[in-house]
C-alpha cells in the first residue's frame, strides 16, 4: 500500500480525495483499535461537509475491529477529550481540520485519559497498520451508540469559576460558523439559571461547513474585524473568537483590540497562582519573559517546554503543572486531563475582570508595555538551517545566552528572540520581545529580516 501522507507530526490532516477519504478513514479506525487493543472509544466531528461521511467510515473501521463506539455527534475537539476521560473509555477521535482550507479534513487522536497520540507515541504505528491494510481477524463486531456528554462538560467548565461572582458582562462571541455555537448556547442557559448577568452577542454563530464568512481562523489579521467591529458597535466588555474545532480562543479587549496570546498566558498563570500558591506553569520558548516575571511575582514556578501540544501535555504530567500556555492561543489545564480548551480561558478572564473590577485592556496593558513583542512573523525559506546559523553568527560577538529547546533562542540584557522551523509548513517563525522598548523590537526584526533576505537570495 502506498504511504499515507495525511499522517502529520501531531495528528492526521489531508486534502480530501487521494490524501484523505472514506476508505482511508475506515483503515485508520481499524488500525487505531488494533494498535490500542481498544474495546470502547468515543468519536465526534466538526461541521465540515465531509466530516459525517469520514466519521461513519471511521466508526465502521472501529466496529469491524471489535470496538464499541460512542458517537457524540457534532463536537469540538475538547468535547472528545472531555468524554475520553469522563466516560473512562480507551480513547477518542475527533474528525476535524480546525482552521485548514475547506477541501481538507483530519483527525485528532487520544488514548485512555485523553493522552495525546502523536508521531512518537503511536501515530506512526497506526499509520503503518493502516498502510499495510492487513488487519487481525475479529470474532465479534462492536456496537455503535449515540450519546451526549454536554451537561457534564458544561458542569466541568463552570467548575473553574464562581459564576455567582460575575459582574454584568456583555460579550461578543464569534464561532466563525464552526462548532463552538452549541456550547455558547448551553453556557448562556446556565448563566441565566444561575442569575449571572452575562449577555452574549453572537456573530457567525450557526455551524456551516460551507464557511460563508471564510475559514474560522482568527489568528489571521484579516479575519479579526468581524469580531472587533461588533465589540466596538455594541460597547462590549470583551470579544471572543474561535477556530473551527474551538480548541483555541482569541480575545479582544473592550476597544476591539486583538490581544496577543502571549499576554493571555501570563493572565491565566496569575489566575491559577492566586488559586494555588507555588504551582508550576508550563510555557513555550517563543516568548517567555512576561510569563516568568508573573510566576516569580506570584510565587509560582515557570517551566519551559518545547512547542507543540504533545510536548506541553507530557511536561505538564511530569511536573504536575496546574496550567500550561502557548502564545499560539493553546491553553492546557491539569483538571482537564492536561488537555487544551478554548472555553476555559475566556471564562477565567471574565472572572478576573469581575474580581478585579478592571477592563481587559487594564488587565493586560501594563504587561504589554513591560514586555512588548513582535507577534509571530512567518518567513518562507528554502534552507532553515542556514538561516539559523547566519542569525547565530551575526550575534555571536554579543555573547547572548543561547537555548535550543525549540529552534534558536538568544537572550540579551534588554531583548530576546526565538526563531524556529514550523512543524507543519516550510516556514521560519520569528518572535522578539524586549524590556519596555518597542523600538528595539522593531529594530531587531529589521536586522533579522535582512539576514533572512541575504540567505534566501543566495
Amino acid at each position: 500500500m502506498p504511504q499515507l501522507t495525511c499522517f502529520k507530526a501531531y495528528d492526521i490532516r489531508g486534502q480530501l480525495g487521494a490524501e484523505l477519504n472514506e476508505d482511508i478513514a475506515y483503515r485508520i479506525g481499524r488500525a487505531y483499535a488494533q494498535f490500542l487493543n481498544a474495546k470502547r472509544i468515543v468519536i465526534g466531528g466538526d461541521m465540515r461537509l465531509s466530516t459525517d461521511g469520514l466519521k461513519q467510515a471511521l466508526a465502521n473501521g472501529l466496529l469491524d475491529a471489535g470496538c464499541d463506539v460512542i458517537d457524540l455527534g457534532m463536537t469540538g475537539t475538547e468535547e472528545v477529550y472531555f468524554a475520553a476521560f469522563h466516560l473512562d473509555v480507551d480513547g477518542g477521535i475527533e474528525v476535524t481540520a480546525s482552521h485548514n482550507p475547506i477541501d481538507f479534513n483530519g483527525m485528532k487522536l487520544v488514548r485512555r485519559g485523553a493522552q495525546p497520540i502523536s508521531g512518537d507515541t503511536g501515530l506512526k504505528d497506526i499509520q503503518r497498520l493502516a498502510e499495510d491494510n492487513a488487519f487481525a481477524a475479529v470474532e465479534t463486531r462492536g456496537t455503535l451508540t449515540q450519546q451526549s456528554c454536554q451537561d457534564a462538560y458544561i458542569d466541568h467548565l463552570l467548575g473553574y469559576l464562581d459564576a455567582a461572582t460575575l459582574k454584568p458582562l456583555k460579550l461578543v462571541v464569534n464561532a466563525g460558523n464552526g462548532a463552538a455555537g452549541h456550547v455558547i448556547d448551553a453556557l448562556e442557559q446556565r448563566f441565566h439559571a444561575l442569575n449571572a448577568k452575562v449577555e452574549f452577542i453572537k456573530v457567525h454563530h450557526n455551524p456551516d461547513g460551507t464557511f460563508p464568512n471564510g475559514i474560522p481562523n482568527p489568528i489571521l489579521p484579516e479575519n479579526r474585524a468581524a469580531t472587533a467591529d461588533v465589540v466596538k458597535a455594541h460597547n462590549a466588555d470583551m470579544g471572543i473568537a474561535w477556530d473551527g474545532d474551538f480548541d483555541r480562543c482569541f480575545l479582544f479587549d473592550e476597544n476591539g483590540d486583538f490581544i496577543e496570546g502571549y499576554y493571555i498566558v501570563g493572565l491565566l498563570a496569575e489566575a491559577f497562582l492566586k488559586k494555588e500558591q507555588g504551582a508550576k506553569i508550563i510555557h513555550d520558548p517563543r516568548l517567555t519573559w512576561n510569563t516568568i516575571d508573573i510566576c516569580q511575582q506570584n510565587g509560582g514556578q515557570a517551566i519551559q517546554s518545547k512547542t507543540g501540544h504533545a510536548f506541553i501535555k507530557e511536561r505538564m504530567r511530569k511536573e504536575n503543572a496546574i496550567y500550561g500556555g502557548e502564545m499560539s492561543a493553546h491553553h492546557y489545564f491539569r483538571d482537564f486531563a492536561y488537555c487544551d480548551s478554548g472555553m476555559i480561558p475566556w471564562l477565567l478572564v471574565a472572572e478576573l475582570m469581575s474580581a478585579q473590577g478592571k477592563k481587559l485592556s487594564e488587565l493586560v496593558g501594563a504587561r504589554m508595555a513591560a514586555y512588548p513583542c513582535s507577534g509571530e512573523i512567518n518567513y518562507t525559506v528554502s534552507d532553515a538551517k542556514a538561516v539559523l546559523q547566519a542569525v547565530k553568527a551575526h550575534y555571536a560577538s554579543e555573547n547572548p545566552t543561547e537555548d535550543t529547546t525549540d529552534g534558536l533562542s538568544l537572550e540579551f540584557a534588554d531583548w530576546r528572540m526565538n526563531v524556529r522551523s514550523s512543524n507543519t509548513e516550510p516556514l521560519l517563525r520569528l518572535n522578539i520581545e524586549s524590556r519596555a522598548n518597542p523600538a528595539l523590537v522593531a529594530e531587531q526584526v529589521k536586522t533579522i529580516e535582512s539576514i533572512i533576505a541575504v540567505k534566501t537570495s543566495a
